[in-house]
């Protein structure tokens, strides 16, 4: 069964990009949320994985969405050009990847969200920076 995949992104383009990446894999992209009213909104179609860019069209409120959106049960995954601005990470999320990302990193981190959601303990993939289980 495909996995539904939010993508929370401001930039057209890049929003684009991993949308087409999404569905090429098999899954479905339920929505491009540019800013934190709309991210919430489409929440509510239950999506298994996050894509969260942290500066949106409402500021930097991407760390804040990122928590919101694990609360509810959804794998998140950050996408950010700065990686350094989520410190040590933000709790009950995977781990942060940076901008700019091609379609085989998109694919190892949906990969690597998937298998956690199956409770499997894998290795994140080499580009991504995984957050611990002591911050979640």
């Amino acid at each position: 069964m495909p996995a539904k995949i939010l993508i929370v992104e401001d930039e057209f383009l890049v929003a684009m990009n991993l949308e087409r990446v999404i569905e090429d894999l098999g899954h479905a992209a339920i929505g491009i949320a540019p800013d934190q009213e709309t991210a919430l909104d489409l929440a509510d179609e239950e999506p298994d994985v996050a894509f969260v860019d942290l500066n949106l069209r409402d500021g930097l409120t991407g760390p804040q969405i990122g928590k919101m959106l694990s609360d509810l049960g959804i794998s998140v995954i950050y996408v950010t050009a700065n990686p350094r601005i989520l410190g040590d990470g933000v709790p009950g999320t995977l781990g942060v990847m940076p901008k700019p990302c091609d379609g085989r990193s998109i694919a190892g981190a949906l990969d690597y969200a998937l298998m956690r959601r199956r409770g499997l303990e894998v290795m994140p993939p080499p580009f991504m920076i995984p957050f611990t289980e002591k911050r979640a």
